[in-house]
């Protein structure tokens, strides 16, 4: 069973180009090299679509970002199913989280996580058994 879950955010910091993310880039790599973790489609989904985005600093080709992809299914990867979507909607409900955000701790859940690293929410904040951890703060 994984102890933590990764965030899409993690997986974008570790192929940022950006000079002032170096910092951010070198966690988001320890992270990922830690062989403890856990994501789901819905972080790969997000991770393609940001880094291939144009605007996106550093943006990745399809081939790359997919081989990236294809990299991190080494980690336990939580499916989208109705389970997993009734319980986003309910994490949702109690925490006041985003839709998006609430999938991320539901996934990490199911998949019996106790950690999610995230940027995007509150450090420290527990929800249903996962602890939101920011490694860049």
């Amino acid at each position: 069973m994984p102890a933590r879950f990764l965030d899409t955010n993690v997986l974008l910091y570790s192929i940022s180009t950006h000079p002032g993310e170096e910092a951010k880039r070198d966690i988001a790599i320890a992270a990922i090299e830690n062989g403890d973790n856990a994501i789901s489609v819905q972080v790969l989904q997000e991770f393609y679509v940001q880094a291939t985005r144009p605007t996106f600093r550093g943006a990745v080709p399809h081939e790359d970002a997919v081989a990236l992809m294809r990299a991190w299914l080494r980690f336990p990867v939580q499916e989208i199913t109705l389970a997993l979507l009734n319980d986003a909607l309910a994490i949702k409900a109690a925490s006041r989280l985003s839709y998006w955000d609430a999938a991320i701790v539901a996934a990490a859940g199911a998949l019996g996580c106790r950690e999610v690293l995230s940027e995007d929410m509150a450090h420290g904040r527990q929800i249903g058994g996962v602890v939101i951890t920011n490694p860049f703060r």
